[in-house]
Parts: structure tokens; C-alpha cells; sequence
């Protein structure tokens, strides 16, 4: 398609910049996705240091969360505000003095404070970062490999921080988790001020959508708290139920609003364009068994295979490696080729196909002939769907609502994330408990009883996550349908539905 008059003069030529700015923007991407299971590793610890209750540890995780996942819009519309550049560095800036808090904390409520914080500048932090890329790569073999980059990332940087979080709590302390953040947030941030521009026309100058701000904000703070609540409180506690009526109202309100105001926070067109409604919805979902595995794996290395924090942290690496793969490599030399949901959904059954084999977990399993396959398939078909989804999100929005858009990817995954720490170790503690009681009259051995008990429920947890990939696999192949880019729009999907040459239009300043 040919550009519209009001693309800036040098808006078509490729920024010579972008594949600088792509480290940087990687850089903090890999910082906030390692920062979701990097403290998990470190927790016990912390928690004895600072003489944090158990009935509040989990208020560790949970203060991030809430934080994160009730802000993301905000902060998506802001980036569009003030610029994804200075939002980016404000956000690296924030989350860096955030982190050193954390890694000073003398008690529990500095150390839920720093969580807190962390969660509020990452809000503005992930959504800029997604924006900035979309609007940088407009090409589509180099919009293809950019992304395919960032997908790995996401996908396989919440392995990386079991890793990373075993060494540093094993060999230094649990407070190098929190400071390891600095130097990747100093870096990113230097680097990207000095080698990104953009231009001030690509700003959302309209003025602020404060009801839809409260509205969005508490419903999806009461929607993650309801979901974290229920996994340690039950699904029938009295607050977990109020807090799910809460968020269904307040969203609720929140849809109406953003339908009758002149300049919503979320304007309804980002959700309702098919093909972006079925990857915010196809990603949460597949988020949810991804989730789901990352604790069921972890607890059976440590708790039944006796892993050390680093060891668990090694095993992980065939999925990150799958999703290396996936992404950069078989996501990336077909994303040119074929439609998104022929990658979206084959990658999410091979996932499922991965899944599948975890099933068959049992105490005695072997790391090399059972685990170690199903990793590497796991990884390679989430590698693979994940960077036509990221690409796909973004793609045919309008400059000014690229933020929002971005923003509304990371809250499918943050939502999907906590929905699926809730309901997989709610369905498996149940079923432990059930499989302990049935044996329980008869047991010789107590000790392997409870172990096979934990093993059963994480199988049975483990089925259902198949079943959501499968679900997640069958919405991306029927709901999108989008063909693959053209080379008269760079950068946007053709097919119905896409705005084709929309990126075409972002007015990033080249130089």
C-alpha cells in the first residue's frame, strides 16, 4: 500500500540504529521476564533472613503481580503519552531503584514495598519495550527476526531466571536477585537514550481516561488478587468469590466506559479486530500451562529428585534451548511464508504433544528419556508460536495506540500466569490429597506414599494443561485469519481484517 500523506518524509527508510536498539530493548525484556521466577528461587531464604510469616510470603509474589497486572494499561497509555523512549528509560530507571531496595531490605514491609515498586515501574517498563520494537521494524524478514529475538526471550526467560536465581542464591546471596536487575537496567537504559529516536507525532496527545484508569486498574488488581487468593484460600473463600464479582463488575464498567468516551484508555477497536483478539486470547491461555509446568517441574526436581537450586536450574535449559530454536530459527524463516495461525497453532500442539509426555511423570521417571524430549518439544512449539503472536499483536495499529496494544499482550500473559499458579496447584492439591487418603490404610512406606501423591497431582494438574493447549492451538487456527505479510505492506498482515501498510505509517524518526 502506498504511504499516506502524513508519513514523515524519512519515515520509509529503516532506521540504521534499530538492531542496536533491539539489544537494549532485549536487554530490559530479559531483566523483567527473569524477574518472575528469579525470586521464586530466593524466597526461602529471604523469608528466613527478613522473618517474613508463612500466611505473608506469599505476599512477596503477589505484591509484584497485583502491581504489574493492574497497571499494564496505564502504563501502555502513558509509553503513548510521554513517548515509548522516555518511557522505556523512566521505566529501566525505576525498576533499577526498585530492585536495590529490594536487595536492602531489613524487614517485610520494605521487602513488599520494593516488590510492589518493581511491579509498578515494570508496567511501564514491558509495553514501552514491546511498542518501541513494533514501530522500530517495519520490514518484514527483519520484523520476522526481531521478533523471532523477542520471543525467545519471553518465552524462555522465565527458565533462565530459575537458573540464574539457583546460582546467585547458592553461591552469593538472595539479595542478588534483586541486584542483579541494576546492570541490566543501567545498560538498557544508556544504550536506548543514546540510540533511539522517535518522533513526537507518534504521541497519543489526547487527554487522560482517568475513569477508565481507576476502572481497568482495580478490576484487574481484584481479577490476579482473586485468582493468587484462591490457590492458598480455596475457590469457595468468601473474600477470593467477592474479589472475582469485583473484577467482572469493574470490567465490566470498564468496556462501557472505554465505548462512550471521546479518548478511552483501551479504545475498542485494539480488541476487537479478530486478529488481535485471538492472540491476546490464544497467548493468555497457552501462558496458563506454561505456568503450570515451570512450579510442577521445579518442585518435583527439588522435592522428589533432590535437584539443588542450580541443578533445577540446568534442567530447564532443553526448554530454553527449544525455545531458542523455535523462535529464531522455525518461527522466524516461516513467519515470511505462511499465515500466523499456521505457526500459532502447530506450535501450540506440539506444546500440548510435550505436555502430553509429562503425563506419564512418575517418582522413579528418567530425566534423559522422559523429561528432557518433552522439554525440548515444549519449547520448540511455544518458540515457534510465540514470535508470530508478539509480531502479530502489534501489527496494523495506529501509532498512537501502539502502547496500549502492547500493553494488552503482557496483561493476556499476566493474567494467564496467575490464573494458571492458581488453578493447576489447585487441581493438584487436590488431587494429592485424595490419592493419600485412598492409600493411605495400607501404606508401608509413608514417606514414597506422599511422594507419589505429589507426583499424582502434578500429572493430574499436567492434563489439563494439555487440554488449555489444545484449546489456545484451535482458537489461534479458527479465530485467526490473517495470510502471511505482503511486500507491499511491511510489516502488516494481509487478510481480513488487517489495516495492510499500517506500520507503514509509524512516524519513527530515522537517523
Amino acid at each position: 500500500m502506498a504511504q499516506t500523506s502524513h508519513a514523515l518524509p524519512d519515515a520509509s527508510r529503516p532506521d540504521p540504529q534499530r538492531w542496536k536498539a533491539l539489544i537494549f530493548i532485549a536487554l530490559a525484556q530479559l531483566m523483567v521476564v527473569l524477574d518472575a521466577t528469579i525470586v521464586n528461587i530466593a524466597l526461602p531464604t529471604a523469608q528466613e533472613d527478613l522473618g517474613i510469616s508463612d500466611g505473608n510470603r506469599q505476599w512477596v509474589i503477589t505484591a509484584y503481580a497485583l502491581a504489574f497486572g493492574g497497571l499494564l494499561l496505564f502504563g501502555g497509555r502513558v509509553a503513548d503519552m510521554w513517548g515509548r523512549k522516555r518511557a522505556f528509560v523512566i521505566g529501566l530507571a525505576g525498576f533499577a531503584a526498585a530492585s536495590a531496595l529490594g536487595g536492602a531490605a531489613t524487614n517485610e514491609a520494605m521487602m513488599l514495598g520494593a516488590r510492589a515498586l518493581q511491579g509498578v515501574f515494570g508496567a511501564l517498563l514491558a509495553p514501552a519495550a514491546l511498542s518501541l520494537l513494533s514501530v522500530m521494524f517495519t520490514d518484514v524478514k527483519e520484523r520476522a527476526k526481531a521478533f523471532g529475538i523477542y520471543g525467545a526471550i519471553a518465552g524462555g526467560g522465565g527458565a533462565v531466571g530459575l537458573l540464574l536465581g539457583g546460582f546467585l542464591t547458592e553461591y552469593l546471596n538472595w539479595r542478588w536477585t534483586f541486584y542483579v536487575n541494576i546492570p541490566f537496567a543501567i545498560v538498557a537504559a544508556v544504550g536506548a537514550y543514546l540510540v533511539i529516536r522517535e518522533s513526537d507525532a507518534a504521541r497519543n496527545r489526547s487527554a487522560l481516561d482517568f475513569p477508565g484508569v481507576v476502572l481497568s486498574t482495580l478490576g484487574l488488581v481484584a481479577l490476579v488478587y482473586g485468582f493468587a487468593r484462591a490457590e492458598h484460600s480455596g475457590w469457595s473463600d468468601g473474600l477470593t468469590i467477592g474479589m472475582f464479582v469485583a473484577a467482572v463488575v469493574l470490567l465490566a464498567a470498564f468496556v462501557v466506559t472505554e465505548a462512550k468516551v471521546k479518548a478511552p484508555l483501551l479504545p475498542l477497536r485494539v480488541l476487537t479486530e479478530r486478529n488481535r483478539g485471538g492472540v491476546y486470547l490464544s497467548l493468555g491461555l497457552a501462558v496458563i500451562g506454561m505456568f503450570g509446568l515451570f512450579l510442577f517441574l521445579t518442585f518435583y526436581l527439588q522435592l522428589v529428585k533432590g535437584y539443588s537450586p542450580v541443578k533445577t536450574g540446568f534442567a530447564f535449559m532443553p526448554m530454553v534451548i527449544g525455545m531458542i530454536v523455535g523462535s529464531t530459527q522455525i518461527g522466524t524463516r516461516l513467519m515470511t511464508r505462511v499465515p500466523a495461525r499456521m505457526l500459532m497453532g502447530p506450535g501450540f500442539l506440539a506444546a500440548a504433544l510435550g505436555m502430553l509426555m509429562l503425563t506419564q511423570l512418575d517418582v522413579d521417571s528418567s530425566f534423559t528419556t522422559l523429561i528432557l524430549p518433552a522439554q525440548l518439544l515444549l519449547g520448540l512449539g511455544m518458540g515457534t508460536a510465540f514470535m508470530p503472536a508478539m509480531a502479530l499483536a502489534t501489527t496494523g495499529v495506529e501509532p498512537t495506540d501502539a502502547g496500549v496494544a502492547s500493553a494488552m499482550v503482557n496483561t493476556s500473559q499476566q493474567v494467564g500466569g496467575a490464573i494458571g499458579t492458581a488453578l493447576l496447584n489447585t487441581i493438584a492439591s487436590s488431587a494429592t490429597t485424595s490419592f493419600i487418603a485412598d492409600r493411605a490404610a495400607g501404606a508401608t512406606n509413608p514417606q514414597l506414599l506422599e511422594l507419589q501423591g505429589m507426583v499424582h497431582g502434578f500429572t493430574s494438574a499436567i492434563w489439563w494443561a494439555v487440554g488449555i493447549l489444545v484449546v489456545s492451538a484451535a482458537i489461534a487456527i479458527f479465530m485467526i485469519n490473517a495470510g502471511r505479510p505482503g511486500p507491499g505492506a511491511p510489516g502488516a498482515a494481509s487478510g481480513d481484517g488487517a489495516d495492510a501498510g499500517a506500520e507503514a505509517r509509524v512516524p519513527v524518526v530515522m537517523h
